[in-house]
């Protein structure tokens, strides 16, 4: 099928195009790398008078180590994230979770702030966000802010942003220092690869010379109608040695309270749950065998 018709716009800097959007409106549309809204535009599930290319302003692209965290601009394409050594060595959770995102085609094309001004609920990178306390960048006709990534996701496929607003830029925390060891894990299921997830879960941990929990972080997606912290999981591990802590447990008590878990013809709500469960554990398993003993993991399905 086709679009619509539309204006297209393709502005040179990110003031230019904040300030396209405030001229237009809200029949505008900030276009990224488009992964998920030219399909949507082509079924007309979704119709705009005008969409604003931001995908070559050179501003929002680029990966930088900056003091105490690593900066990737919001049109930094996934492909680019893969292939980061900075991201890898970094930020390892990032780098494992970007390859179980769509296909290699897609990543190229996709953004890292596409992705999470899109909020899917189902994606890798707002359950990464979330797990990794990140910070973002946005700007408008009113000036820049930074937004919390708990405070980002609000519902279904929406955001803090303004219809006026351009995330420009994510800060993510480098974890990890002289007296502690971190460890990362993420895990998926999905009908076949390159599919959303049915559930998955992002996991970092931070323990110190004891090998104990101080930081635990599991960000859930798949699981409900936004991305998700596993807070009661979290504050059950945290505090305890290790290799007291059942991964199968924290699995459990992840899923316990969820309360909007979807269903739909590719799983009930009860079968998300369960396996949300299990990828919890494993993701657990995955960053706690790396903070103990100091091993690489790698990204995995299922």
């Amino acid at each position: 099928m086709k679009p619509a018709p539309f204006t297209y716009h393709r502005p040179e800097t990110a003031a230019e195009a904040v300030g396209l959007l405030a001229d237009l409106g809200d029949g505008a549309k900030l276009l990224a790398g488009g992964q998920s809204l030219v399909p949507m535009l082509n079924l007309r599930l979704a119709v705009f008078d005008d969409l604003v290319d931001v995908s070559r302003i050179d501003e929002l692209s680029g990966i930088e180590r900056r003091e105490g965290h690593l900066w990737i601009g919001a049109g930094t394409t996934e492909a680019a994230v893969e292939r980061s050594a900075e991201v890898a060595a970094a930020v390892p959770l990032l780098a494992r979770a970007t390859p179980l995102i769509g296909h290699r085609q897609i990543r190229n094309r996709g953004t890292i702030g596409g992705s999470l001004a899109h909020a899917d609920p189902a994606a890798e990178y707002p359950a990464v966000v979330l797990a990794l306390d990140a910070e973002l960048e946005a700007v408008s006709p009113r000036g820049a802010r930074t937004i919390a990534a708990a405070d980002f996701f609000t519902g279904f496929w929406s955001t803090a942003l303004d219809e006026d607003e351009l995330l420009t830029g994510i800060r993510l925390p480098v974890r990890g220092g002289a007296a502690t060891r971190c460890g990362f894990g993420v895990r998926e299921i999905a009908r076949r690869h390159g599919d959303f997830a049915i559930a998955g879960a992002a996991v970092a941990l931070e323990v110190d010379g004891d090998d104990r929990v101080v930081r635990a972080a599991i960000g859930l997606f798949g699981l409900g109608s936004v991305p998700l912290r596993a807070s009661a999981a979290e504050a059950a591990a945290t505090g305890r040695a290790l290799a007291e802590i059942d991964a199968d447990d924290v699995g459990r008590v992840a899923v316990a309270d969820l309360s909007d878990v979807p269903s739909d013809l590719h799983g009930s709500a009860a079968y998300r749950t369960k396996v949300g469960a299990v990828m919890v554990a494993r993701a657990w398993a995955d960053a706690a065998a790396e903070a103990t003993v100091g091993a690489t993991a790698g990204a995995t399905n299922g």
